[in-house]
């Protein structure tokens, strides 16, 4: 399994697989799956050499946290690295006030309430460490202060305001100053949310979901130079876009947590015909591409079974021919200045 190295403090830095594991279709995401199902396919993982595996107390509402416990149980602790979010309580509650129906499906009866305060933050991480089981959670990313999330750029803002002026980042800084994890970041759906993170503090890497890929890469325009300059890491969730780079544009495929609409199935019935050209996977180029540019250190597909995590396996090992990117650039599929080589 190759590996990158990041070490933005000069103390010994973190070493990313290229490939991780994002753990929230063990939190039932869409359909539930058994406990034997989830070990099955985190034992694949761990048996192809994934060593970074990403979590979030949102995932299942702690059912993601809950399972990968058992699973690193064994694991010897400097073998593997661990991230997870805060941002969000995790509460017990009635079933008819639980959250995510009709998103998580067989998950315990709880309710999310965001809290980005010092005192939201440090609860948040000390739950995290309880249903991991862990001693030691090497990046803690703030979670989904994002448009996507909150349902307006306004509350967006008053989020990004409330975790800065609440000490929720005064929170994370101290736990980074103190040892007790490595990094600080931020997990995000938007490119935009994570500049201004950047611009207003110090953090060391984001996880941004789906929006630099093959069919996004706007982030070009000033949030990954800003990285690049800074030394601030970048791991791809969704590279698939929410499956339609992984399924092709078939119908019913989803692109953004819905169904594709149609100007998105026109690109990528595009795209997947230069890849076919090529003799290429579609799911292969997307999950390649983003480690193309030269801030990412990971990419952290899903996998909710073993024939999952077996394509996410042979997507990180093929052979991608200089000549594909160059012919999605030539058709206008492809920015200009991505980064391919």
């Amino acid at each position: 399994m190759k590996t990158r190295h990041w070490d933005r403090h000069e103390n010994g830095g973190i070493t990313f697989t290229e490939l991780g594991f994002g753990t929230a279709p063990l939190g039932n995401l869409y359909r539930a799956i058994s406990d034997a199902d989830a070990r099955a396919t985190l034992d694949a993982a761990w048996d192809a050499g994934v060593r970074y595996f990403d979590t979030a107390p949102l995932y299942g509402l702690g059912l993601s946290e809950t399972r990968l416990n058992p699973f690193l149980r064994d694991k010897p602790r400097d073998e593997y690295v661990l991230s997870s979010k805060v941002g969000r309580l995790i509460q017990a509650c009635a079933a008819e006030y639980r959250t995510g129906v009709g998103k998580w499906f067989d998950v315990p009866c709880r309710r999310e309430h965001f809290d980005y305060s010092y005192d939201g933050v440090m609860r948040s991480f000390e739950h995290s460490f309880s249903r991991l089981g862990v001693d030691r959670i090497d990046i803690l990313y703030v979670h989904d202060l994002c448009e996507f999330s909150h349902g307006s750029r306004e509350m967006s803002d008053m989020r990004i305001e409330e975790f800065f002026q609440g000490r929720g980042y005064d929170a994370m800084l101290s736990l980074r100053e103190q040892g007790v994890i490595g990094a600080i970041g931020g997990g995000v759906n938007e490119w935009e949310v994570c500049q201004t993170l950047a611009e207003r503090g110090d953090f060391d890497l984001f996880l941004l979901a789906g929006r630099y890929t093959l069919l996004e890469q706007t982030a070009l325009d000033t949030f990954l130079p800003l990285c690049e300059k800074r030394g601030i890491a970048i791991v791809t969730g969704g590279p698939y876009n929410s499956g339609i780079l992984a399924t092709g544009a078939r119908p019913g495929a989803f692109y953004n947590y819905d169904p594709a609409p149609e100007h998105i199935l026109e690109r990528v019935r595009a795209i997947e015909a230069v890849c076919e050209a090529h003799k290429v996977r579609l799911v292969d180029a997307a999950f390649q591409f983003p480690l193309l540019h030269p801030a990412h250190v990971a990419v952290i597909p899903g996998g909710q079974g073993v024939t999952e995590m077996d394509s996410n396996l042979a997507a990180s090992r093929a052979d991608i021919p200089a000549a594909l990117w160059s012919d999605l650039k030539s058709r206008g599929l492809l920015r200009e200045d991505a980064p391919v080589c």
